[in-house]
């Protein structure tokens, strides 16, 4: 038996057989995955396409769209800030929009947009952990319907980042802050105070605070142009719109191309989103998960305390997610889940379902891809492919089983 920092290389090697199974039967256009162990790359594998109809194969260094994978680098540069003594978390957002000061939100029982009662402002921790009253067009329920009738979802092509965050202080919240779990847009408004703070457009901020300390070349909520040869298409198995998943249909197709990556509207953005906005590659990312398994450095650079770090991976809930009543889409289990500062955490892997080690720190994206960093294995993971929505398969459990599968010391 061989074994490589503690893992089986044969049993290891399931993960190739699985990603290539995922291609064989389209269900994903092509992917790449990175383990790393104490630090150390132990498994590295691409396999599919990129893009399919011009038969470019998906490769190491393949860009994607990372989507929510943005949340956890939003939160780490207000948890900088926060370092700093510029504010603390219970501070009101108001304190830096104020076109939040006046809150109103639905009541329990509403049937309309306009059926509201006051409410109190929600903090900058609310606004992290998805407790704010906030939410995505894409959930069910009554202010989801407004925002998706009003456009309000912070997509790289909509309005500057100012304004729509102007617009979505003119509705109410779903419930009063603090009452439920629900996701939502708050990390980009997270990323307009990182900008109202800082004095910088969030761009700015993060190529100068954390891209550039960590050598992330090729992240960007532009397709740097390094990239743009090698920028993947955009799948769904969906028919219709693919991000309307309260209304989407399964089609005959299962990968159909949804964005070109020669025109898709991250080439150059208007609006830089907090909650979705960045392009990434394989081994960019890996070095911002690497920063959190290391306690906020990397090399010589130090973005966070560990002190900090251990902070923001705690769970910040009273409960897992699902005792917070969620009615909303989310991209990991609920059950046996808490939430701390930009990502997931597991509290109990029998009720999550899934091999996992208690603090398991997580997130993904819509398009499908997923990273974890797993403090008592020492182990951090990247997956990247680019299927829309996120729910389509249980590819991340399967992913976790595989590598915890292969894992003997």
């Amino acid at each position: 038996m061989t074994t490589t920092h503690g893992f089986d290389a044969a049993r290891l090697a399931r993960l190739g057989d699985w990603m290539q199974r995922y291609v064989d039967e389209r269900k994903y256009p092509g992917s790449s995955v990175l383990l790393h162990r104490h630090g150390e790359e132990v498994y590295h594998n691409t396999c599919g396409m990129r893009d399919i109809e011009k038969g470019l194969p998906f490769e190491r260094d393949t860009a994607v769209r990372i989507y929510s994978m943005t949340k956890p680098i939003t939160s780490v540069a207000i948890m900088m800030l926060a370092e700093r003594g510029l504010f603390h978390l219970d501070a009101p957002i108001s304190n830096f929009l104020p076109e939040f000061s006046q809150m109103r939100a639905l009541k329990p029982d509403a049937t309309s947009i306009d059926d509201t009662e006051p409410c109190a402002t929600p903090n900058l921790q609310q606004l992290l952990t998805h407790t704010s009253g906030l939410s995505y067009p894409f959930n069910p329920g009554i202010l989801p319907r407004e925002m998706d009738a009003q456009g309000i979802i912070f997509r790289a092509d909509d309005a500057v980042l100012e304004e729509t965050t102007k617009r979505l202080a003119t509705l109410p919240l779903a419930f009063k802050p603090g009452a439920r779990w629900e996701y939502s847009v708050s990390i980009d408004v997270l990323g307009r105070i990182v900008e109202v703070v800082s004095g910088k457009d969030l761009r700015t901020f993060f190529r100068e605070e954390i891209f550039e300390p960590l050598g992330m070349t090729e992240t960007d909520f532009h397709v740097p142009q390094s990239c743009r040869e090698r920028f993947a298409a955009l799948y769904t198995p969906l028919a219709g719109n693919p991000m309307d998943l309260n209304s989407a249909k399964e089609g005959g197709e299962t990968l159909r191309c949804v964005e070109r990556p020669e025109s898709s509207i991250f080439l150059e953005p208007t609006l830089y989103s907090g909650g979705g906005g960045l392009v990434s590659t394989l081994d960019d990312y890996m070095k911002f998960v690497e920063m959190i398994r290391r306690g906020g450095v990397a090399g010589k650079t130090r973005l966070l305390s560990p002190n900090t770090l251990k902070f923001m991976m705690r769970n910040h809930l009273e409960g897992d997610i699902a005792s917070m009543g969620p009615s909303s889409f989310a991209e990991q289990p609920m059950r046996g889940t808490g939430f701390g500062l930009g990502g997931s955490v597991v509290l109990d892997p029998g009720r999550v379902g899934v091999p996992s080690s208690v603090g398991d720190f997580s997130w993904g994206g819509m398009a499908s891809t997923f990273f974890w960093v797993d403090p008592v294995l020492d182990l951090t993971a990247v997956f990247f492919t680019q299927l829309t929505p996120s729910s389509s398969y249980p590819s991340r459990a399967e992913m976790k089983a595989i590598v915890h599968g292969a894992l003997t010391e």
